[in-house]
């Protein structure tokens, strides 16, 4: 028996039979004894379902879920329904962990943090080295702080798997279904709900970047999903932080140059249209802007080009990426 909290750990598992085991090992084999482990089978079409069962017959803190198919926010909504967890955790299915990953999490929440993360290595392999956390730098931030480092990329991200998170700020918030995006849609919800967070330079989460996945494709018309969860954000701080409305506007409107870039070169004839059209309803609900004091000058100057021609700004990025100006 333990005294230490229950995590549950939440994973959707969608055809990743060469690297499921591997993924699983990770997290049964963590230092912190007290795991539930919650597998959602997507519906997957190859072995991955089988690898679950497998699991979960060697090993009682493993509970398989098998449902039809609809996507990763939808399994992540299954595992969250039955978690019974004091924290939550997710893990996607062709990552892996350091041994010591939720042990050092865990050890941040003591002193009244509610959400601890740490840092993501990207790889390609199974061997990325990670640290064990014993000389990590700790930054501890209150909400508003945390979610400025969130808006700037920098900590604090819209990846859930590097967290570990307090059931209380985890509530009712749910991931959208059937949305190609859904990580922007939850995780500033759950961060706002945080009133102390803090971030370990350890890198103890390695992410697999693999070059089939949906962001490595062509743009398409959903990935402007990714706006709407932007302009949900804006309205939330809007009402409760207001004091970061600058900053989310000028960060929404570098995603809609990103955007147009995007579209500009995967896009033509009625999908570009309706991307225009989509691009200039959220334009017209953010500008015209008012810098934030602070941006470097590269920035207000994107800021300030996109404000007056999306689409031009857009051209002219690419022009100057493919003649190796810009990177």
């Amino acid at each position: 028996m333990t005294d230490l909290p229950l995590i549950s750990v939440v994973v959707p598992v969608y055809r990743v039979e060469k690297y499921l085991d591997h993924c699983i090992r990770s997290i049964a084999e963590q230092t912190y004894p007290n795991l539930e482990i919650l597998l959602v089978d997507d519906g997957s079409p190859d072995g991955s379902g089988g690898i679950c069962d497998r699991w979960a017959e060697a090993d009682s803190r493993i509970r398989v879920f098998h449902k039809q198919n609809a996507g990763a926010g939808a399994a992540r909504n299954t595992a969250l329904d039955a978690a019974t967890g004091e924290l939550i955790a997710f893990v996607d299915s062709d990552d892996y962990l350091h041994p010591n990953m939720y042990a050092h999490l865990y050890g941040l929440m003591k002193d009244g943090v509610d959400i601890a993360e740490c840092v993501i290595g990207i790889t390609e392999n199974d061997d990325l080295p990670m640290d064990d956390g014993t000389e990590a730098e700790i930054l501890v931030c209150d909400t508003e702080d945390a979610l400025r480092l969130h808006i700037q990329d920098e900590m604090f991200c819209q990846t859930p798997p590097n967290k570990l998170y307090r059931r209380s700020c985890v509530g009712d918030i749910r991931f959208p279904e059937g949305n190609l995006i859904d990580d922007e849609f939850f995780t500033y919800q759950v961060l706002g709900n945080a009133k102390k967070l803090a971030h370990s330079s350890a890198c103890m989460y390695a992410y697999r970047q693999q070059p089939g996945s949906a962001m490595h494709k062509p743009y398409s018309l959903r990935r402007l999903q990714g706006l709407d969860a932007k302009l949900q954000r804006l309205a939330c701080f809007e009402e409760r932080f207001p004091g970061l409305v600058g900053e989310a506007k000028a960060d929404l409107l570098l995603t809609c140059l990103g955007a147009m870039q995007g579209c500009l070169r995967s896009l033509s004839g009625e999908e570009m249209e309706a991307a225009r059209k989509k691009l200039k309803t959220v334009l017209d609900q953010i500008t015209p802007l008012e810098i934030p004091e602070g941006v470097s000058t590269k920035r207000k100057l994107l800021l300030t080009l996109a404000q007056r021609n999306l689409e031009l700004t857009g051209k002219i990025l690419n022009f100057l990426i493919d003649i190796h100006l810009l990177s």
